[in-house]
């Protein structure tokens, strides 16, 4: 076992919930309750739909894993899959420059029940995924290099499922291994015409990193040396790096700096819908001749520069499109999951509008990226008028982070209009105050979405 899997091993096996700071048990119960609302929201989308047809009437006698809303078992991996589908098929999840940390949660929450976890031990295992994500994700820069995030995501879920499962750090040094090395997937996946795998391979990562554990769990052995041997991580892809000291063990929490967003949308686009309210209160979108927008880098290649994203086919492709999601805002004042429907992304009446907006690398921007989010945006009428706006940090950023009172009226907008307003309440109430459920199973059950209701609403049950 060579130094970083150790490491990581010896974090997630010996992490206890006691240790853990007031203010970062608080930070795992907000993203907890925020990814269990992008859940409840998306729990008819298509991916999540897919794996449903495959994961229905398939419940092993070990490790049975619980598909969040619909009071259903399958395989721990394909309960995972699933409840990952759902999490972040709106790219409504939280953020951390480079990935999502609430991916791994589709796989906890698949496998706490078999875990035998309390409330308490659900959280330290959110701690332990999000506490190695920023520190795997950072030195690594798998982004930039053409690999995707699920690289991490996958070894982060292991940590995590491990944790639950109360796994000595040898079996989780094993896990770790089995992900490290079998899991390398291409950023090619966010490139481009975008597909229903944008949102699913995430999915995919967490299914694979808690089926390593459980192989590990039953004795599967993995590589020695999966980051620092011969053909390991460093060899191949990203040189010799170090974790920095995790939170407890010299180190600060890091659970805090995930971000959580407002908006159906990618993290890059929460100012620009911020930044289109702005102006669509000084002026008539249909009186504008031209826009031009100043953004960082990364926003730019990864929302403002494909060809696709001026003409989206897919609500992948518009999700992840700067002009689009520009351009929806100016027009309907908002923008929700509505905004991704069908009709609204080849809606042809908003391609003029669309082609009007060109996109930028603003070097200032850029200079301040992650610290400061900003843009800068020069909108032109065809009366001659000129309109400058430089909106910064969306809410959710960690300078205007969102309070509790936002994640709980997040959580019942979606909510309600599935479980009902007296269920819906009860079950932030009861997953607001996690640290104290005994019972997981019944946390769960709350969020199980009436049989008659799954049939009546979703297409694929039909």
């Amino acid at each position: 076992m060579d130094n970083l899997t150790r490491l990581i091993a010896d974090y997630a096996s010996s992490l206890s919930f006691e240790e853990l700071p007031a203010e970062v048990v608080h930070a795992a119960t907000q993203r907890t309750v925020d990814s269990l609302a992008c859940a409840i929201a998306a729990y008819r989308c298509e991916p999540a739909q897919i794996a449903l047809r495959l994961a229905r009437r398939a419940v092993p006698e070990r490790y049975p894993g619980r598909i969040l809303g619909f009071g259903e078992q399958s395989t721990a991996e394909s309960a995972s899959f699933v409840n990952t589908a759902m999490i972040r098929n709106l790219d409504f999840n939280d953020q951390y420059p480079g990935g999502h940390p609430s991916d791994c949660l589709g796989a906890l929450l698949a496998i706490a029940e078999s875990a035998g976890a309390d409330g308490r031990r659900l959280l330290s295992s959110v701690v332990v995924a999000y506490e190695l994500f920023p520190r795997l994700n950072d030195p690594t820069g798998l982004r930039v290099k053409g690999w995707d995030q699920g690289y991490v995501i996958g070894i982060c879920t292991a940590a995590g499922v491990g944790h639950l499962l109360r796994l000595s750090p040898e079996v989780l040094g094993e896990a770790i291994a089995i992900t490290a090395v079998a899991n390398v997937p291409m950023r090619n996946t966010r490139a481009g015409e975008l597909s229903l795998w944008k949102g699913a391979a995430t999915a995919f990562a967490t299914r694979n990193g808690l089926f390593s554990t459980l192989l590990a769990a039953e004795g599967m052995t993995g590589p020695d040396r999966p980051f620092e041997g011969k053909h390991g991580l460093w060899d191949l892809i990203t040189g010799p790096f170090e974790l920095t000291p995790f939170g407890g063990r010299g180190g600060t929490f890091r659970t805090l700096e995930v971000q959580l967003k407002f908006w159906p949308v990618e993290y890059n686009a929460q100012l620009v819908v911020w930044a289109a309210l702005e102006l669509r209160s000084k002026v008539d979108w249909r009186k504008l001749d031209d826009v031009s927008i100043g953004t960082y880098a990364f926003a730019y290649n990864e929302i403002g520069s494909d060809p696709e994203k001026w003409n989206p086919k897919t609500r992948e492709t518009a999700d992840h499109s700067l002009a689009y999601i520009f351009a929806r805002t100016l027009v309907d004042g908002t923008i929700n999951a509505a905004s991704f429907e069908k009709a609204a992304v080849l809606d042809a009446s908003l391609r003029p509008l669309m082609a009007k907006i060109r996109v930028r690398i603003d070097e200032a921007v850029d200079a301040v990226y992650p610290e400061i989010v900003s843009m800068k945006v020069e909108a032109t009428t065809t009366d001659g008028k000129r309109y400058l706006l430089e909106p910064r940090d969306p809410l959710g950023h960690n300078k205007n982070p969102m309070q509790d009172k936002d994640i709980k009226e997040k959580f019942l907008r979606v909510a309600e209009p599935v479980l009902g307003s007296v269920r819906a309440s009860t079950a932030l109430e009861s997953w607001w105050d996690l640290q104290h459920v005994s019972e997981i199973s019944e946390a769960l059950a709350l969020l199980d979405i009436e049989a008659g209701a799954i049939k009546k609403e979703n297409p694929a049950s039909r």
